[in-house]
């Protein structure tokens, strides 16, 4: 097996902390949220070993990257450049860009913002459905009225960080194994009012999923303990700061090959629908939908997940 290693890089004016394995082509995954570099753990041996340099950031906020503090920091064109960046670090010209939840439309944005940098992309869990007709806060607040929307309730720098770091192996439990807010089919989560939190109504699970260890779990607790939530939290208040920067989503398609999967019980499908995607994404090869998976999907189901990525870019174009 691929020998993961681990070193920072300085790129876009801070460091970021890098998991890699292999030699080749490269191959750049991006984690979302609450997680880091260790949510790819899985697929960096598995492409390393099928010949590709794959490298896995601490997106800024998380682990042993940087973490600036101001909210706009964490805006989307900050994060862009944070990545390409990191190619010019690694003396790369272009890369296949992977990403999942948050990492997902980071990966989305950079191949539709960045096409000479990015020559393949796949998304994980989160579709594209490029620019919104409103600011993303005003068009939750329509849909949700006076009903809970974990977005909205982590809009307020603090209030969140708060309740999440108040018992972090708690938080994490119940995120990644349980019941997690942004499940909107959840009855607890349904069931929710103005002033309740992202666990208010749930609890930790006893047991943990086959795909999660209790060293799984320690391993994210010690680096969330370590970061804290409020770099990763600060990328959602900046949902509507990207809307006013970044006007060209609107029209911009990604016309690069393309991958989608999705778990069949991923609760993001209940507000992503991801036949809006097709149209912004014309060189979309397949969607793939994995039975019985979750949101965690690349650590759900990492055999699937590998053999998925590994078919799609041996078709590319070398």
């Amino acid at each position: 097996m691929s020998v993961i290693t681990h070193r920072t890089v300085k790129t876009n004016g801070i460091h970021l902390h890098i998991a890699e394995a292999g030699e080749g082509p490269l191959v750049l995954l991006l984690h979302g949220w609450p997680e880091s570099w260790y949510s790819w753990r899985h697929q960096l041996t598995a492409l390393a070993s099928a010949g590709y340099h794959a490298v896995a950031p601490d997106v800024r906020g998380y682990g042993q990257s940087d973490k600036p503090w101001p909210v706009e920091a964490y805006s989307m064109k900050h994060l862009l450049a944070d990545f390409t960046g990191l190619l010019d670090a690694l003396g790369e010209k272009t890369a296949v860009v992977v990403g999942h939840d948050w990492g997902a439309a980071m990966a989305w944005n950079s191949a539709a913002l960045h096409p000479e940098r990015y020559r393949a992309v796949v998304g994980m869990s989160v579709p594209h459905l490029g620019r919104p007709p409103m600011p993303p806060t005003q068009l939750f607040k329509a849909a949700f009225g006076e009903g809970w929307f974990y977005i909205l309730y982590f809009q307020e720098p603090g209030v969140a960080e708060a309740e999440l770091e108040a018992d972090i192996p708690r938080t994490l439990r119940t995120t990644l194994a349980g019941v997690p807010g942004f499940d909107t089919t959840a009855e607890a989560v349904r069931n929710r009012k103005q002033g309740d939190g992202f666990l208010t109504g749930v609890d930790a699970p006893a047991t943990l999923p086959d795909w999660l260890t209790e060293d799984d779990l320690a391993h994210f607790t010690k680096e969330l303990a370590g970061s804290g939530f409020r770099g990763g939290l600060n990328r959602y208040r900046n949902m509507d700061r990207d809307w006013e920067e970044l006007p060209e989503l609107a029209t911009a398609k990604i016309e690069q090959p393309a991958l989608f999967i999705i778990g069949e019980q991923d609760p993001g499908r209940a507000f992503a629908p991801v036949d809006l995607m097709k149209p912004l994404v014309p060189n979309l090869k397949d969607v793939r939908v994995i039975p019985g998976a979750g949101h965690w999907i690349q650590q759900e189901r990492a055999a699937e997940v590998n053999a998925a990525l590994l078919a799609f870019l041996k078709q590319l174009p070398a």
